[in-house]
Parts: structure tokens; C-alpha cells; sequence
């Protein structure tokens, strides 16, 4: 055999190994491997803004706590910076109104950028990845913690939400995100830069109540397959009397996990 056909069949053998190469979807709990359910030790929603100066060192201790894998981790991206001279490619108006409605519950006139909501009770800064998880283990000692056990499937087409027995009653939330996104800054207050960002939150939708009673719900899994969102998380939170975010009291999520064989 010649060098020149030599090479050519290592050519043509790459060539069929790249043809075998093939992308599959995998769903899973981010917090539990297969045939297991793992509770959350807790909820943290940071609002932030690619327009605000003092965000960066926020999204990346979130980018910690998402890594840690034990957590519900949800980023809102905020519009309100956007007149700095840079719009938010991550904004949504409803994450802003997110914001607020929590602002009344919490009793507040005003928000503010980085916040870093635990568990639907408290606010913090969110600049801290240490601070953050003692908040989540303190809230659980003062009662505030998850105490209702959620669990998601997804099979085939269909999303299916289990939430087991527990007192009072509160809205069935499934918030959907993108896992991961890097986006270069060209203008504003963080102009130059190129940061990641962790489960950017792209719908919110109220899917069902529950009143203490387990409850099974099945929804359309198409959402979480389109190239808009690959992951949710369902929440199970209650409401004030005017209707705003309060206690989040059961939580899980799904991701898609892409892996190459």
C-alpha cells in the first residue's frame, strides 16, 4: 500500500466517523439523576441588567450557585437601564413587573439592581455566593424553607408536574429559560465586556392552583424544545391579597442536557 492510499483511507475512515457523530436530548431533574428526585434546598431569582454597572460580580456568583446543582437558580433580566445607552438583548417587560410585584409584597416603593430573591421572602444583594446559600440554610431553619415536594417529568411531548400533600394553598408557576448564553457589551455601562448568563428566564406562566391536596398536571413539553427556552422550573408560590409573589414553598426543575456519542 502506497503513502497516498494510505492517507486517503485515513481520510475516508474520519469521514465516517465524523457521519456517526450524532447529538441526543436528554430531560433531567438538574437536581437528580435518573429514577431520583432530589428536593431543592431552596429558590433564588436574581434580577439583573447588562446595563447596570454593579450586575457583573452578581451574575457571576449566581453562575456559582446555578453550578452547584442543588438549587432553583432563575436570572430576570430587568428594561429599566436600558435608556443607559445599551437595551438588554435578555429584557423582558414581565421580568420587570416581577420585580415590582415583589417590591409591593415586600412593602417597598422602589427595586433595584443586583436582587437576589430567596425563596420569595427575603432580598438581598446577590453579589455573594456564600451569603446567598447561608440565607437559603438560615430560611430553612426559620421555616421558610421547601416543604412541599414538587417533581417534573418530561416524556415524549408531554410535561408532567406532581405535588404532593401539604397546608395552605398557592399558584402553580413554570418559569422557562436558556441554560446558558454569552453576549458581547457594546455599549453602556459595561461596554467591552463579554459575560455569560445562567438560566435567563423567557416566559412565565400561572398553569394551575393548589390547595393543599396532591395534584398531578400535564403540559405540553414543546416550549422547553424550541431554540427560545431549554429548561423551566415549576414553582409552587403563594400570593398576597393583591395578588403579588410571596412564599415560594415546593420548586423542581428540567434542563436539557446535550450530549455527544
Amino acid at each position: 500500500m502506497t503513502r497516498k492510499s494510505m492517507a486517503t483511507m485515513k481520510s475516508t475512515f474520519a469521514a465516517l466517523a465524523q457521519a456517526f457523530i450524532v447529538t441526543t436530548i436528554v430531560w433531567l431533574p438538574s437536581t437528580a439523576g435518573a429514577g431520583e428526585f432530589v428536593t431543592p434546598s431552596g429558590v433564588v431569582e436574581l434580577f439583573t441588567s447588562q446595563g447596570c454597572r454593579s450586575c457583573p460580580p452578581a451574575d457571576r456568583a449566581f453562575e456559582k450557585v446555578v453550578k452547584q446543582g442543588n438549587v432553583v437558580a432563575l436570572s430576570y433580566h430587568v428594561d429599566y437601564w436600558n435608556y443607559l445607552g445599551w437595551a438588554d438583548t435578555l429584557a423582558r417587560p414581565e421580568n420587570t413587573e416581577r420585580q415590582y410585584a415583589y417590591a409591593k409584597a415586600f412593602g417597598r416603593s422602589g427595586v433595584y439592581t443586583p436582587q437576589a430573591i430567596i425563596n420569595g421572602v427575603e432580598h438581598i444583594k446577590g453579589t455573594d455566593t456564600a451569603e446567598i446559600n447561608g440565607r437559603i440554610r438560615s430560611l430553612k431553619d426559620e421555616g421558610h424553607g421547601l416543604r412541599v415536594p414538587v417533581n417534573a417529568t418530561r416524556k415524549d411531548d408531554q410535561l408532567s408536574i406532581s405535588i404532593g400533600a401539604g397546608a395552605g394553598k398557592a399558584d402553580v408557576v413554570v418559569v422557562y429559560f436558556r441554560q446558558h448564553q454569552t453576549v458581547e457589551l457594546e455599549k453602556g455601562e459595561n461596554a467591552g465586556q463579554t459575560l455569560d448568563y445562567w438560566h435567563s428566564v423567557t416566559d412565565i406562566q400561572t398553569v394551575g392552583m393548589w390547595r393543599g391536596e396532591p395534584i398531578n398536571l400535564a403540559l405540553p413539553a414543546k416550549v422547553m424544545g424550541s431554540d427560545k427556552s431549554d429548561g423551566c422550573a415549576i414553582l409552587l408560590q403563594s400570593v398576597d391579597d393583591e395578588g403579588n409573589p410571596t412564599a415560594i414553598i415546593g420548586a423542581a426543575m428540567m434542563m436539557k442536557k446535550r450530549a455527544i456519542r
